[in-house]
């Protein structure tokens, strides 16, 4: 019956992403032959709304259909017409949906972001494009010091985002350990948490360098799975267990504002000591769920 179930789900997900593909295309090519950039941002605000509109048909159907047994506690004074920068720990790509379920509409558009490689998933990663989300290429160390100038390139991707965010109200998500958690990577990369991979500054130190002035806070989110191992495929099956997810609001240190994370190596070390001492408490917050491996 599970399984049954997952295909049902599929076949939902994949239905809901071809209707509101076809204004998603024609808007695109619309956005990339319009000349100005006045009447771009007007075509990117129907971007969103198609965006927020498939958001929203697949929380409908999720909730009747699923009926994903999640417990949510968030901030009461969102708004719309708010700027974030929302974190959070990443365990599934259920985690995407999730987040959906407890802010849709409640905080602007999103903007995740994403691996350079999720570009190719058909329509979807044409969204991600159109809707101006900033790819990751995320170089290793080996690489950079190979080639010193590809340090810059996701530094110039996250400097185009800010850019465009100081326009309107958004959303900006950042999974901050870079990658979904494991066990094995964990153990790569001796990371020093239970239950979390090592914190990357870079991305989020550069978003509040540059946009810190505009945002009304950060969301420190922390979402636990009581299965040790989730999977989307099981969500969409409707088997996986019990889901948590708790958002709180942080106030952002007046230093975070002037400070230079490439550029002056204090700021670089404050930056990580603070963004460590809140996995710490994340970690902490996740040893005493029940509902936690």
């Amino acid at each position: 019956m599970s399984t049954a179930k997952g295909i049902v789900s599929l076949l939902l997900l994949t239905l809901t992403t071809l209707f509101w593909g076809v204004p998603l295309i024609l808007l695109t090519l619309l956005k990339v032959i319009t000349p100005g950039h006045r009447p771009k941002q007007w075509i990117l605000k129907g971007l969103c709304s198609v965006a927020l509109n498939w958001v929203g048909a697949n929380l409908w159907w999720m909730r009747r259909w699923l009926k994903p047994e999640v417990s949510i506690t968030t901030p009461a004074s969102l708004s719309p017409q708010q700027w974030w920068l929302v974190i959070s720990n990443h365990r599934s790509w259920t985690d995407i949906f999730i987040l959906f379920m407890a802010l849709h509409r409640r905080i602007p558009m999103p903007r995740f972001f994403l691996k350079q490689q999720l570009i190719w998933i058909p329509i979807v990663g044409l969204a991600f494009w159109a809707l101006e989300f900033p790819f990751m290429r995320r170089f290793s160390r080996e690489q950079i010091a190979q080639n010193p100038k590809l340090a810059s390139v996701d530094r110039a991707a996250t400097e185009r985002i800010c850019r465009q965010a100081r326009n309107a109200p958004i959303a900006i998500f950042n999974f901050v350990e870079g990658t979904r958690f494991t066990v094995a990577k964990r153990e790569m990369q001796h990371s020093p948490f239970q239950h979390l991979l090592k914190p990357k500054a870079g991305g989020v130190s550069q978003v509040l360098s540059l946009l810190g002035d505009k945002l009304d806070g950060i969301l420190d989110v922390t979402i636990s799975y009581q299965n040790p191992s989730p999977t989307f495929w099981g969500f969409l099956c409707g088997k996986e267990a019990p889901i948590t997810l708790e958002a709180r609001q942080l106030a952002i240190p007046q230093w975070m504002n002037e400070a230079n994370y490439h550029e002056e190596q204090q700021h670089k070390e404050r930056f990580h000591a603070w963004i460590n001492s809140l996995w710490h408490e994340k970690d902490a917050l996740l040893a005493k769920r029940t509902d936690h491996d």
